[in-house]
């Protein structure tokens, strides 16, 4: 397969830019770093927030910001004068998923692709996965309410001491303390994920009766800053379990 056709998805995003803008862009006040190749690549305070689609931005960073020797193999995108693939080379490694735009909007800037690089800070603190949006917060407030889980009529999980957790956009998630489940349906899964907003996740397995649900419980063991609070905390997976709050079953 040919780099081109390798890249085809960053050919689109490209093309999907120039003729259509970004959702939304603006410039940010945060100082940014990027680490690639045991270098910091990029440290700025010129970065912008790039919404390629609604749900949540990217960093883009001013060409200005990079070291121009270090990108190189510059490929053309439909006319040739609006935007380029191109490589980012480093002693060690390089990657070609770097796109940079000479027009439009984006002119000026370059899309390093988030995962592609080693790490990402904003000012001292680390970002995962991809940069937080300006305009979603998570409010985590301690509630008495009766929180009861159940699966096949089963219970697996209940608790009054719980943190429910509002993220803008999304469902609520409930959390209570790992001493309110029933040990004796799980087992451990070896799944991880990363949140921008809440950090590394692992999680557990149930296993009731005939029925076993991959990964129906997360946690963080260490969750970051603005999550602190649900540290050691468990959560069920809304939609694979059965969830009573105060008695009335909420809809998967």
């Amino acid at each position: 397969m040919s780099q081109l056709n390798d890249r085809q998805d960053l050919i689109d995003l490209a093309e999907t830019l120039l003729s259509k803008g970004p959702h939304k862009i603006e410039r940010t006040p945060r100082r940014v770093r990027v680490l690639f190749d045991k270098a910091w690549i990029v440290d700025t305070t010129y970065a912008h927030h790039v919404w390629e689609h609604e749900y949540y931005p990217q960093y883009y960073v001013d060409s200005s910001s990079i070291n121009p020797r270090s990108i190189t193999n510059k490929e053309p995108i439909g006319d040739g004068n609006s935007a380029s693939l191109a490589m980012l080379r480093g002693p060690a490694k390089s990657t070609n998923r770097i796109l940079v735009f000479e027009r439009g909007q984006l002119a000026g800037l370059i899309r390093l692709e988030f995962a592609a690089m080693d790490a990402w800070y904003e000012e001292d603190t680390p970002i995962y996965v991809h940069p937080k949006d300006p305009y979603k917060r998570i409010d985590i407030l301690p509630s008495s309410r009766n929180l009861t889980i159940k699966v096949q009529n089963v219970v697996v999980g209940e608790s009054t001491m719980n943190l429910f957790l509002f993220e803008t956009g999304l469902r609520p998630r409930y959390y209570m303390p790992k001493t309110a489940i029933k040990w004796q349906y799980t087992a451990p899964s070896e799944t991880t994920t990363l949140c921008p907003y809440k950090g590394k996740a692992e999680y557990y397995h149930l296993n009731v009766g005939e029925k076993e649900i991959k990964d129906a419980i997360w946690w963080y063991r260490y969750p970051t800053h603005e999550s602190i609070q649900i540290a050691d905390m468990a959560c069920f997976y809304n939609e694979k379990v059965e969830v009573f709050v105060d008695g009335v079953e909420e809809q998967r």
